[in-house]
């Protein structure tokens, strides 16, 4: 799964690694939880363009009557997507990318868990596939959120989580946003990570609590003996 995530590339690499320009800066993030709004790229079929914008992380179907139920949407499986209600016409219609510069994991030992945290092995901005939908509010306002999609680990998280989120690879990023991309081609990108793109290691608990936004939480700790263990 992906629930927590940070994003440090500056507007430049950004823009050097998705091929559209960041209209502003961006403000480092080192725990970026759900219930917030988080940068993302989509296709904008108004202007029949790749655009930045900002989307609530946390999926709420146009049909929902109560808006928190995008709580329980933050991810979505790739095995599923066309099947659930919830997601198969975002799917379909409203593909989206999440820029991060790594993710969390959590990892059980004993009875506490210890966080990890994964990032390209070349320490690049990664792009994970999402989803995106238009909520309307009884007052008329629009409430526009996301969700992250999943699959299977590799090789990299597997010790960590049976699930990852769907890393896009760079070449992937504009058939991702197509709207002519077939169902088929789409389904084809949702696949574990090669196992050597990815670096993981141990960081301090201090991520654990979303108020904690800084450099520190990426550092890596030295795992005690007892961790080890597990």
């Amino acid at each position: 799964m992906c629930g927590r995530y940070a994003l440090y590339a500056n507007s430049e690499q950004l823009t050097r690694r998705f091929g559209v320009p960041v209209p502003h800066p961006i403000v480092p993030r080192y725990n970026i939880a759900p219930s917030q709004p988080i940068l993302a790229l989509r296709y904008n079929p108004d202007t029949n363009a790749r655009e930045w914008t900002h989307l609530i992380w946390g999926l709420v179907p146009a049909w929902a009557q109560d808006p928190s139920i995008g709580n329980r949407m933050i991810n979505a499986r790739a095995e599923t997507l066309r099947e659930k209600p919830a997601f198969r016409n975002a799917y379909r219609y409203r593909r989206c990318i999440v820029p991060v510069s790594g993710f969390y994991e959590w990892k059980k030992v004993g009875r506490t868990k210890q966080p990890y945290f994964v990032r390209a092995a070349d320490n690049l901005p990664m792009g994970l596939a999402g989803l995106w939908e238009v909520w309307h509010s009884p007052d008329g306002s629009e409430l526009h959120t996301c969700t992250i999609i999943t699959t299977d680990a590799n090789a990299t998280i597997q010790p960590l989580h049976n699930r990852m989120a769907v890393v896009l690879p760079p070449e992937a990023y504009a058939l991702w946003l197509s709207p002519d991309a077939k169902p088929s081609e789409l389904d084809a990108l949702l696949k574990p990570a090669p196992n050597d793109l990815l670096i993981a290691y141990p960081v301090s608990t201090r991520v654990n609590n979303p108020a904690n936004d800084d450099p520190s939480l990426i550092e890596p700790i030295t795992l005690t003996e007892e961790m080890r263990l597990f």
